[in-house]
């Protein structure tokens, strides 16, 4: 059948955000070169395109992990209790930008950023604070943090350690993915070789002292909201993943044992079947990279488990009640790809942090499609769609073409070096901007349906007294702890980054004295370096 259009068809040519075109009509040809058993195979067995679970979400839902963290550890702890109790299961923490970037929040440089757009902690108080009358041996926690994520993971372990909870019982996710800090969001410290070392210095530790923890959460999200198509959110994330299984691979660990722990973290953008079709295709593709690239024989390491944000970027300010539309269809996509995790954005994202009762509206939605719509009720509904089995091959394709660029680049280190994959997704991006200035992309209320007026909301806002309220108990908990311990235990993390032993165990020494994110990352500095990024054109 020819996909050729009509006179009576609205554009010339329908195709996804990556350009894939979308026939008039799919037929059986359009997926006659997929092999059931090569390149489907039931839910749960290789390549796992249909879900790394037989039963999916018949079994178990996923997690409905809502992402909150704003002002002071108390603030925060409220709404994780808030969150909690209204049927989250588990939590996702939020950081500023301050600790983002190993900064105290007494810092010159961290004035006016304290508590701003995550929660502020600077030593191990404020982290205590942040889990009061939380059990961490029956809650999951993601940790939403890159450069410094050695030292709020460590943070994690003593407060643990505090409530009398092994770090082998915990469970939860650090996302310590600091390559796409470079490619996509800014929030690094010391140079990507330093820091890959960090990264894998987190893997060793946590597979014999916190087995159960994800060690890894290897990011497209950000990627995706820099602009980026969904193939080049595939591509870019799993060669930011070959670097740095390859990377502990040459550190002489078992990719059987550290492949287990490695998680992924994903966009759910707006276009819908490109999405579901993202997710298989992403699974099948990780799963033959660890087969066949790593040698992997250990069924947990060829499963590409992930969480999923809805988009951010797609959010308007305008007329935010259709943001709930956008966000339902989203986490509709993530579903039916077979998500094992999933924060819904909120209504008010597009102007300020959500207030409560839009935070409240975000979580519904994730309750509605799981216990309302039908939809988990059996894995991979969509399987056997001739436009879903032609878009997962056809992404999948498009994406192994991209690492094996980057490969011949000399991978994913010198293509992030060379501003190869920035460039790519900074051209993806101003043409989609193009597409909605020339309206061949609509945008529901900022393009086309627009409103002269709109009633006024209440955005969510930062106290700015909340600032030097907190740098005062920073400068209480430095002036009580024991400064001796606290210098020994900085001095050898400064000893030990010139060597090679594993920084986890000084660093967790250096948290349990109440040193500071700030005064851990600036010896690490004082041996790394900071990074600064090259220009490119």
């Amino acid at each position: 059948m020819s996909s050729k259009t009509s006179s009576t068809e609205r554009r010339d040519r329908f195709e996804t955000s990556s350009g894939i075109e979308l026939k008039r009509a799919f037929r059986v040809e359009d997926s006659c070169g997929t092999d059931y058993e090569r390149d489907l195979g039931d839910p749960g067995s290789f390549p796992y395109t249909r879900g790394v679970q037989p039963t999916m979400y018949r079994g178990r839902l996923w997690t409905m992990r809502q992402y909150a963290g704003f002002a002071t550890a108390e603030e925060s702890n409220r709404r994780y209790r808030y969150l909690l109790g209204q049927g989250t299961t588990g939590l996702s923490v939020a950081f500023d930008l301050p600790t983002q970037i190993g900064l105290d929040s007494d810092d010159p440089l961290s004035s006016g950023e304290v508590g701003k757009v995550g929660v502020a902690i600077d030593t191990l108080a404020d982290m205590e604070t942040l889990f009061e009358g939380i059990p961490l041996e029956r809650v999951s926690t993601s940790m939403t943090i890159n450069a410094t994520a050695a030292v709020l993971l460590c943070m994690y372990i003593a407060v643990g350690r505090k409530q009398g909870v092994a770090s082998t019982q915990l469970s939860g996710t650090v996302q310590n993915d600091i390559l796409k800090e470079y490619i996509a969001r800014g929030t690094y410290i010391y140079p990507p070789r330093p820091s890959l070392r960090i990264v894998t210095d987190i893997f060793e530790f946590c597979a014999s002292e916190a087995p159960k923890w994800n060690t890894i959460s290897i990011s497209g999200y950000h990627i995706r909201e820099a602009g980026s198509t969904a193939v080049q959110e595939v591509a870019f994330t799993l060669a930011d993943a070959i670097c740095y299984v390859q990377a502990a691979v040459d550190r002489g660990q078992d990719v059987d044992r550290i492949g287990p722990q490695l998680s992924f973290f994903f966009n759910a953008h707006n276009n819908f079947l490109e999405e579901v079709a993202k997710f298989r295709a992403a699974r099948r593709l990780w799963a033959r990279i660890m087969r066949d690239r790593f040698g992997s024989t250990n069924p947990k390491s060829q499963m590409l488990r992930f969480h999923t944000q809805t988009a951010g970027s797609t959010l308007t300010a305008q007329q935010q009640d259709v943001n709930v539309v956008r966000v339902t269809l989203q986490a509709l996509a993530a579903v039916l790809g077979g998500t094992q995790s999933l924060h819904t954005n909120s209504r008010d994202e597009a102007i300020g942090l959500p207030t409560e009762a839009s935070a409240l509206v975000a979580l519904r939605t994730q309750q509605v499609v799981a216990y309302e719509s039908g939809v988990a009720d059996t894995a991979d509904p969509l399987a056997g769609s001739y436009a879903i089995e032609s878009l997962t091959e056809q992404i999948e394709r498009g994406a192994a073409e991209y690492i094996r660029r980057i490969d011949e680049m000399g991978g994913t280190l010198a293509a992030i070096e060379s501003g190869f994959i920035q460039r790519e997704i900074q051209d993806a991006a101003y043409e989609a901007q193009l597409a909605v200035e020339r309206e061949e992309a609509i945008v529901v209320g900022v393009n086309r349906f627009t409103v002269e007026t709109e009633p006024p909301r209440h955005a969510q806002s930062i106290d700015p007294a909340i600032e030097s309220a907190q740098v005062e108990r920073l400068r209480a908990v430095r002036a009580s702890r024991d400064a001796t311990r606290c210098e020994q235990a900085l001095a050898a993390v400064e000893a030990g980054a010139a060597g090679s032993d594993n920084l986890l165990p000084l660093i967790l020494a250096a948290v349990e004295a109440y040193a500071t994110v700030g005064e851990i990352s600036n010896r690490l500095r004082s041996v790394f370096g900071e990074y600064a990024e090259a220009l490119t054109v």
